[in-house]
């Protein structure tokens, strides 16, 4: 007689695996987020271990938790034991175990509340603060996404696109899943119009210069993700215009990117012979030692505009202001060393973007 093999009864705190079908609101999000809804109570370092073990299946197929799932994706769920030694959880009542996810601290929630530029029922517009990831992972418990879904529980906020964790300025958070494919549309075919200010070592002297230099994103130092210029590697276009000179120290260039690549104004300028002040991964570590005498304390990139058109009509343009710290280092050169203007001193010496009365909350409509 043969009898059946054994299978263990499910510990009650273990879900069941389930196949969930991607509804057309949840359409063009990124996986993690997506499991993160459907598993509300899993702290989201899990989601991404359950993710990346092949756990999580999309339509039968292994996925990255940045892949962006279609409406009728079949997306399967895996059985989840959650444990009390989870970071993020806590013990309920008579045992039971309930994650309570990353507790984002209120003066950060307050920062980036402070820090939007505009709002509508589409979109919202950050200055990002530099040293704030834009979303949590790699050994981070939260970001900006995350900071802004706990200040506004009630929406769906998803990223439009990523700035480093070091660089400040204009970041677009998307309200609605709609607004997301729109502007992840606009983004692939680069009709979305952004440009950084960034202090570079040295005299500039290449004028109005257009890099084109493809870039790999997948190379590794010492475990580290580092781009390099590589022939094989992807298309990466970007244009430098001379701001403002300090002697031949250093110069304020507006760089617009025309491709999207990771790190790519940072390898660019540091292939041009003029690597971006305060850079420690790609940068001149004598020049930093001698930025740092001046205030620099980090990476000299500020993403200061953005503009697009909408699908539907509508043409919005948004404007961050150069932070503090970064105005004082500009000030330091002023004082310490006579300069040479590209153009107009007083570009680099006002905030882009007019008046903070006027800054705050504007679209420019044409």
């Amino acid at each position: 007689m043969v009898y059946p093999p054994h299978t263990p009864p499910e510990p009650a705190n273990r879900s069941q695996a389930q196949q969930i079908p991607v509804s057309d609101e949840q359409a063009g999000q990124r996986l993690d987020r997506v499991l993160s809804a459907l598993l509300p109570e899993v702290p989201r370092t899990r989601i991404f271990r359950l993710i990346r073990k092949g756990e999580v299946r999309v339509n039968g197929k292994r996925s990255s938790p940045e892949h962006r799932v279609q409406a009728g994706d079949m997306v399967r769920v895996p059985p989840v034991r959650l444990e009390a030694t989870e970071a993020g959880t806590t013990t309920g009542a008579e045992g039971e175990v309930r994650a309570s996810g990353p507790r984002v601290p209120r003066a950060l929630i307050e920062q980036l509340e402070s820090a939007i530029l505009y709002e509508d029922d589409r979109l919202l517009v950050l200055n990002k603060p530099s040293g704030v990831a834009v979303h949590g992972g790699s050994g981070l418990s939260f970001g900006v996404i995350e900071a802004l879904r706990a200040s506004r529980p009630g929406e769906t906020l998803e990223l439009a696109h990523r700035l480093d964790r070091d660089t400040s300025g204009c970041l677009l958070v998307a309200r609605k899943a709609s607004a997301l494919r729109e502007l992840h549309a606009l983004l692939r075919e680069n009709q979305v119009h952004k440009q950084y200010l960034v202090l570079v070592c040295g005299r500039w002297e290449l004028g109005h210069k257009h890099v084109r230099a493809a870039l790999r994103t997948d190379t590794r130092v010492g475990g580290e993700r580092t781009v390099r210029v590589d022939a094989q590697g992807k298309e990466a276009h970007t244009e430098f215009r001379l701001v403002q000179q300090f002697g031949a120290r250093a110069s304020l260039l507006e760089a617009t990117l025309h491709s999207g690549r990771t790190h790519q104004i940072r390898v660019h300028a540091a292939y041009c012979g003029h690597p971006v002040a305060g850079d420690e991964k790609y940068g001149d570590d004598a020049a930093n030692q001698e930025f740092k005498t001046l205030g620099l304390r980090r990476l000299f990139l500020h993403a200061h505009s953005c503009s697009f058109d909408w699908p539907r009509g509508g043409g919005h343009s948004f404007s961050a202001p150069l932070p503090d710290d970064l105005r004082a280092v500009l000030d330091a050169f002023a004082a310490s060393r006579p300069v040479r203007a590209g153009h107009s001193p007083s570009r680099a010496g006002s905030k882009p973007g007019g008046s903070a009365a006027g800054r705050r909350g504007r679209s420019d409509r044409r």
